[in-house]
């Protein structure tokens, strides 16, 4: 039977109905909350993470669709920006902190002039300026980011103080001391730009490493050219080997059958293809599952997938020292089986 899944633009966690009856004195009731059979589900599904929508609820929502038991994402985006989401679900969730360290592409509209309390266009306007550089200023002060930088984390961010997100301090008025920290522009390239008028504003692209806020990125270049600035737009193109085209919507998932949604899931590997991968045999494989260190002619490897004697078997991560293979993350018994005997798993078109 086709899941229709909830309504659309739904922000609570999703689980069950909230239809209503009426009561015996003409008012309503909430009715019963239809409870979903959760299930095992193994994978990554590459997102396009909509507009307003925050990376949990978008998580929720997707688990909800999928009927997942276990669900996690690799790295938050803000509300105000979208695109590629990879979202762990089952033995994934258990390599999605390797994700976290990958490098990451952006695109994004800087706005000239006009600086806000966020660095976005969510915050209040704290200051103005007229725009007077020229297109050659902007070349210039480009170079000064691009490389190693170093960056003052910002206030409306995630990042944890004393136990408490900064976020928690900003929404409360509270300036906190933050360190800066090295981060990577590997490549700045302006796509679009006008420097000119009221509307003096320039389209980005943006690949980096991870740690990296565009928002802070905006506000600096703004702040070396005398006219401060933020972002009014931000889309994530690229995460790690991961590309906007692969992605899927939450639209989309909505209108297709389970077994659709099932068909969009990556592989669990999918978030090791920098690893190098290693078989063993059946005897070893029983062994390493139960955290045991395997000794062979390996070469030392830092990252390396293990996969059992069955094709398509994976196990879980490990590094190789002097020839001896050291577990890292390893699936369950009963994940590598569940694995094994889902169907195929392919990349589905958005």
């Amino acid at each position: 039977m086709r899941n229709a899944g909830p309504p659309q633009g739904a922000q609570a966690p999703l689980g069950g109905s909230d239809l209503h009856a009426v009561n015996e004195r003409g008012g309503t009731v909430p009715a019963p909350r239809t409870r979903v059979q959760r299930r095992p589900v193994h994978g990554v599904l590459l997102l396009d993470k909509p507009l307003g929508l925050s990376s949990n609820d978008a998580l929720q929502k997707a688990k909800w669709l999928l009927r997942a038991e276990k669900a996690g994402h690799t790295g938050t985006l803000d509300p105000l920006a979208t695109g590629v989401l990879p979202l762990c679900f089952g033995a994934a969730t258990k390599f999605s902190q390797i994700h976290l360290d990958a490098n990451k592409t952006y695109e994004a509209v800087v706005r000239f002039g006009v600086k806000t309390s966020t660095g976005d266009a969510e915050g209040e306007v704290v200051g103005e300026w007229p725009v007077t550089h020229t297109s050659a200023d902007l070349a210039v002060v480009l170079q000064r980011f691009t490389g190693a930088i170093r960056q003052v984390p910002p206030m409306h961010s995630a990042l944890k103080k004393d136990g408490r997100a900064l976020y928690e301090y900003a929404r409360a008025g509270i300036e906190v001391e933050r360190e800066a920290r090295n981060v990577e522009i590997f490549e700045l390239k302006v796509l679009d730009a006008s420097v000119s008028g009221s509307e003096s504003a320039m389209n980005i692209r943006v690949s980096c490493s991870k740690g990296t806020y565009i928002r802070t990125l905006g506000e600096d270049i703004g702040e070396a050219l005398g006219c401060g600035a933020h972002l009014t737009a931000l889309r994530r193109v690229a995460t790690g080997p991961f590309e906007a085209g692969q992605c899927v919507t939450l639209a989309a998932l909505e209108a297709m059958s389970e077994s659709e949604r099932e068909a969009c899931l990556l592989p669990v590997d999918s978030l090791l293809v920098d690893h190098t991968p290693v078989m063993l045999d059946a005897e070893n494989t029983s062994r390493f599952l139960s955290g045991l260190r395997r000794r062979g002619s390996w070469p030392d490897q830092p990252r390396v997938a293990v996969y059992g004697a069955l094709p398509g078997a994976l196990l879980g991560t490990a590094q190789i020292v002097s020839g001896e293979l050291i577990p890292g993350r390893l699936l369950s018994p009963p994940e590598v089986e569940q694995i094994l005997k889902s169907s195929p798993q392919a990349l589905c078109a958005a």
